[in-house]
Order: structure tokens, then sequence, then C-alpha cells
């Protein structure tokens, strides 16, 4: 998932934005299954700036506070060169297992 917006417009405000975005759309998918932040088991988080990543750590805590609570998943940070969505700065891509 990127920092889509309803309309899959790139959502403004920069790279914090982006991922309190992405990491909502990543939970709206799996709300749409049935499940809870807490059914998310791993994270991968692209980013094609690490220096802003490691830059906005305070905004991104509080990202996380707000989508996802006090839950944390594995997750690894992959810094990579660009992203197949123009304008993109991060995707975040997620495994959840989802009680039947």
């Amino acid at each position: 998932m990127v920092g889509w917006d309803a309309d899959e417009k790139i959502v403004d405000g920069g790279f914090a934005a982006q991922f309190e975005q992405a990491l909502s759309n990543v939970l709206a998918v799996v709300a749409e299954a049935g499940g809870r932040a807490e059914d998310v088991v791993r994270m991968l988080v692209y980013v094609v700036d690490k220096d802003e990543y490691l830059a906005s750590r305070a905004e991104l805590a509080g990202a996380w506070r707000r989508v996802m609570g006090r839950h944390y998943p594995t997750m690894t940070l992959v810094a990579i060169t660009d992203l197949a969505e123009p304008g993109a700065l991060v995707e975040i891509e997620a495994t959840a297992v989802v009680p039947d």
C-alpha cells in the first residue's frame, strides 16, 4: 500500500502523511477481511529516502499510535531508489492472520 487517498491520489504533506495514509490503507484491507491491527503479524516498509524516514521518526511514532495503537508486529525497513507509483515516498507490505 502507498499513501493514496480515496481518489487514488498520493496525499499531500510529505513523508509522515504518506506513511500514515499507507498504514491506514493497510488496516482498511485487514478490516475488510474481518481483522484488526492486532492481526497484522509482519510489515515490510519500503522508503525512497532513509534519511527522511529517520528525520520523521517523531511524526511516524504519532501516526503509528493513531493507526496501530500499541501493537508492534515484526517489521523491516528497506531503502530503495524508487517506487512504481509516481510521487510515492513510502510503501507498506503487510501480512495479517485473521481468525475465522
